[in-house]
């Protein structure tokens, strides 16, 4: 294996642990740390190397992501109310999920309109 597929994993590793670790004494730094931009620089990393460095590969790659963060915080807003009303750990996670792919899905469709 390359080093550019094992890293991902072995960070994605540390970040788990580092949470399990640094929870017990903070919950807002083991969330903020759950939260923080690890994977978008692993995948660039990825990408980048894959294409050569392609600008327009990389353009159309970061041009994803914007469609993927909009829904990932509507996930986070959709777990965060389910857990408000009391919602136990699967359907928090389910409504979670479900807001995702209904967020992503609309944005998918709405790009699809406005490419032609």
């Amino acid at each position: 294996m390359k080093l550019n597929e094992v890293m991902p994993v072995l960070i994605s590793i540390v970040v788990i642990i580092t949470v399990a670790v640094v929870q017990k004494q903070s919950k807002v730094i083991a969330a903020v740390t759950a939260t923080m931009p690890v994977t978008i620089p692993l995948a660039l990393w990825i990408v980048y190397t894959s294409t050569k460095g392609e600008r327009k590969e990389i353009e159309r790659f970061t041009g994803g992501m914007i469609s993927g963060i909009i829904p990932t915080v509507a996930f986070v807003i959709a777990i965060w109310l389910a857990t408000r009303i009391g919602l136990k750990l699967t359907p928090t996670i389910l409504v979670g999920y479900i807001t995702w792919g209904l967020m992503l899905a609309g944005i998918l469709a709405v790009r699809r309109f406005l490419a032609g």
